[in-house]
């Protein structure tokens, strides 16, 4: 019986504690916590705040940094360059992806312990690469809600891959060399664009918003091209001839998958006709700052803020007759009272109850 009336008190209650926003096109978009109050509309470019789309290129020197050929030999730097150019899209304020290329080359040296007659051999690597990045706008991610102050510079961390191409040639003293008798050539490698090419990049780069259309960035960049050869050490870590490994660089280290380093300066053209890009804007910041400015503002409850040109007692604000003569009563709105309707107001209607001509101020024949 109890169970009974349960259930018989709890139908109209699942009844009409359904949804109440429904919708009935799919352009609507219902807002649970508004109970579909709030101006929700569906977003489009018109609806956009802020530019999130921009070009970057940058350049500077590179070095052939972990590998067995190496762009530091000794005391000597061999410097080499790398230069970028990137479409950027960002998603929100703290991540954006970017589709890179990338170009450059380095120089390198390094000597085989195990045949001194090779000398010094003297490589370089050509590539070009084709990459799609993560952008992690550290500073953003990392900022505190409550700190108000306007900012300029920003910490990104960049991830991603690609494929590659590179050319490298090595020459040394010995087998490596351009020779007929004995015949000799450098050590050479050709390697094209093709999936069994991918490399994988990292980044860390501080940004300097230098004003609404430009930004200046640092970037330390790591590549890592997963491929031995791209030193210019040669194919593999062995090779089949009589004399076996003398003349094979890539066995100078035990490591398996050539990097290099590139230390770049860049810009960053800001496209779009809104004044701020996502990437600096905090919307926690802008949260917070406004719900701090409601919290420490006095509120002013301005009266009458045009006046009362007719000293009626409503403001021209929403008075609806702004010549009202003086002395008259007036209703809500500002309009002179006509108790009768009789077209002559109450201040000269002799005969305020009874309608009449207003040539016999409101009373009758």
């Amino acid at each position: 019986m109890k169970l009974g009336l349960l259930l018989l008190a709890a139908l109209p209650i699942a009844t009409y504690a359904q949804d109440s926003i429904a919708i009935s096109h799919s352009h609507e978009y219902p807002n649970t916590f508004s109970s579909g109050s709030a101006n929700v509309q569906t977003f489009t470019n018109t609806s956009r705040k802020f530019n999130d789309w921009s070009v970057s290129v940058g350049g500077g020197p590179a070095f052939m940094t972990f590998a067995d050929v190496k762009s530091f030999y000794g005391d000597k730097v061999n410097w080499g360059w790398n230069a970028y150019a990137s479409i950027d899209k960002q998603i929100n304020h703290t991540f954006g992806i970017d589709l890179q290329y990338q170009m450059g080359e380095t120089k390198q040296q390094a000597e085989l312990a195990t045949n001194p007659a090779a000398g010094i051999a003297n490589a370089w690597t050509k590539y070009k690469q084709v990459s799609l990045l993560g952008d992690i706008n550290f500073s953003n991610l990392l900022r505190r809600v409550d700190n108000k102050s306007p900012y300029r510079w920003a910490l990104h961390g960049y991830l991603g891959g690609g494929i590659m191409a590179f050319k490298t040639e090595l020459i040394d003293n010995d087998a490596s060399r351009w020779s007929n008798n004995p015949p000799r050539i450098p050590i050479r490698n050709d390697q094209k664009f093709e999936f069994s090419s991918f490399f994988y990049q990292a980044a860390l780069g501080l940004k300097y918003n230098v004003s609404k259309l430009v930004d200046l960035e640092a970037r330390v960049i790591y590549i890592n091209s997963m491929d031995e050869e791209f030193d210019g050490g040669g194919e593999g870590r062995s090779l089949d001839t009589p004399t076996g490994d003398r003349i094979n660089y890539n066995l100078i280290n035990d490591t398996y998958s050539d990097g290099a380093m590139s230390f770049t300066l860049g810009l960053s053209f800001k496209l779009g006709k809104h004044s701020t890009h996502l990437a600096w804007h905090d919307p926690l910041q802008e949260v917070y700052g406004r719900i701090y400015d409601l919290e420490n503002t006095a509120t002013e409850l301005v009266v009458c803020e045009k006046g009362d040109m007719d000293n009626d007692g409503v403001c021209d604000d929403w008075d609806r007759q702004l010549d009202t003569p003086a002395g008259a009563r007036v209703d809500g709105a500002g309009v002179a009272l006509d108790m009768d309707l009789d077209g002559v107001i109450d201040l000269y209607d002799k005969c305020v109850t009874v309608a009449g001509p207003q040539e016999n101020n409101g009373c009758p024949k």
